[in-house]
Order: C-alpha cells, then structure tokens, then sequence
C-alpha cells in the first residue's frame, strides 16, 4: 500500500507578524513601518507548506487550541493542502507567536518570538500506524519527550527523519539528535554543538547510524556528508529581499527531494534553489516558489551558467 503522506511534520508552527522598515535600527531609535503582514510561520510550518507547493503530500500533526492564532494558523496550513486532521485540540495550546522586523535595504530580519502557549501544552504521542503513512518523518526541537517514540517507530520502520533543530537545551536532547538520520543544521547550531567550521562540523556531527548530515551557510552554500560522498554545494547568486524563512524552505525542500527518490545532491541542489528563489521575495511563506518556478529557475540558471 502507497503511504498516506509524503512527509508527516510534528513540531512548531507560528503566526509570524511582519513589520517592513528601511533598514534595522540601532538601539533606542526609531523606524517607520512601511508595511506590515500576518502569516503563518514555524520551523515545521513553513518547511511543510514548501514542500506542499513543491508537489508533497503533507500532513502537519502538534497541540494547537481554539484562539485567534491557532485558527490562523489551521486556516493557512489548509489553504495550502496541508492535512490537519490529526491536530489535537487543546485550550491552553497556541503556536508560536513572532514579530519580525525585516531590513528592507539588505533583505535580513529580526525574530522576536513567544514560545508561552507552545511550553504550556503538552504534545500527545503519535500513533505507530500515523508514523508508519508517511515517506518522511519531519521534526525540530520541541516537546521531545513525545517525539522521541515517534522517531525510533519511524527509524524501525525504515522511514527517514528529517530535523531542524533551533535550540539545543533540554536534557535529552542528544538523545533525540542521535536518531535522526538526516540532520540539517544552520551553521550556528552546528557550531553550538561542535565548535567547529561548517565543513569539519559535517564530519563531527556524521555518524554510521546517519544517512546524511549538511550544515547550511545561507550565501556560501552548504557543507554535507552522506554515506558514499562528502561536499559543498554552492549557493545561487540571487538578490536577496527578505530572508525570512530560507532555511524552513531548505529544508522542506530537502524532504520532498528525499520522498521523491532524489539522490544527495540533486537532492540538495533543489533545496538550494528553492531557498534562493525564496529570498528574492518578500514574506516567509508568502514568497515561497512552486515546483515549476523552481525547475524553471534550474534550468536557467544551468543555461546562464553551463
């Protein structure tokens, strides 16, 4: 039986309020706001509605509760195709709630982010059979106690587990970073657990229990290690606009390139793409590309650049 699911995501997803201003200001000035916008957001979210718009299955499963964000956050995650049906419903649980002030003269952002209604709730453990539908497990960082079932049911079954991870603090956080077997990490939470430059990061953080390991450098590219290979995929020279969400883009495009059977760095190459056309506009999940954008923006970029 074909599973259910491309990619099943459990973690966090956001109601991110964007504020747009010239350029960031220094501490105790003042900046007009030009324009602002709500969207939905989160590590898991934002890399789950990629990989939606790239052609995945998606089904996103967390506690959220009856408020005026989660409904927001329901609202668009439905718009874009995103299974929610398995979301348990709790009053004391809400996503995590950010306000962003993006640069507009450079295209980068500051993140302030409340995480109160996501540490009040407490995550159900998923059901064997909801792991066992999906092509790929995605997780990030939070309620860990309740993920770590869900990847060793996924790791048994032979189920790849794709992770971001944002914050490496809870006591058993090793433990989940062990199992999982694609890690994806920025170049700070790589450095965070390693002290070490991107493409040695690689190599500390590999292990024979993983499939593949890549630490992202945002323009310079990627480092990554798998089972047969190690390398560094260059970035795609873009404009940058607004680079909100590049990362939750690289990655659920990562997840799609594994679902769809893709090798490594054709795998990558896709991810890093998608991020590329996402940081030439504006919004997080709002600039996110399409499949077709995507392999239109390969094509001619391998045409400009043979």
């Amino acid at each position: 039986m074909s599973p259910a699911f491309d990619i099943l995501g459990f973690g966090c997803v956001a109601v991110d309020d964007l504020l747009y201003v010239a350029s960031f200001p220094q501490a105790d000035a003042k900046a007009q706001v030009f324009r602002r916008d709500r969207q939905c957001g989160g590590l898991v979210g934002t890399a789950l509605v990629a990989a939606s718009r790239l052609g995945a299955r998606c089904a996103y499963v967390a506690p959220l509760g009856g408020d005026e964000l989660s409904e927001f956050a329901l609202g668009r995650l439905r718009q874009e195709k995103i299974d929610v049906s398995h979301v348990a419903r709790k009053p004391e649980a809400f996503p995590v709630h950010s306000m962003i002030v993006v640069g507009e003269d450079s295209g980068s952002r500051n993140v302030f982010f409340d995480l109160s209604g996501v540490t009040a709730s407490r995550a159900s453990r998923l059901p064997a059979a909801l792991v066992r539908s999906a092509r790929v497990l995605f997780i990030d960082h939070l309620w860990i106690e309740q993920k770590l079932p869900a990847v060793r049911i996924a790791r048994k079954a032979g189920i790849p587990v794709v992770a971001d991870f944002e914050d490496i603090a809870h006591p058993r956080f090793p433990e989940l970073l062990a199992l999982v077997d694609h890690l994806i990490l920025s170049a700070e939470i790589a450095r965070q657990l390693t002290a070490a430059r991107p493409a040695r990061a690689v190599e500390k953080l590999w292990s024979k229990r993983r499939q593949v390991v890549v630490v992202t450098g945002g323009a310079e590219g990627c480092w990554f290690r798998a089972s047969a290979t190690a390398g560094h995929v260059p970035a795609f020279a873009v404009k940058a606009v607004d680079t909100t969400g590049c990362g939750d883009v690289f990655h659920g495009a990562y997840a799609t390139g594994l679902a769809r059977g893709l090798g490594i760095e054709e795998r990558l190459r896709f991810a890093a793409a998608a991020a590329a056309l996402k940081a030439t506009r504006s919004g997080g999940q709002q600039g996110i590309p399409t499949r077709p954008e995507v392999g239109r923006f390969l094509q001619q970029y391998v045409t400009h650049n043979p």
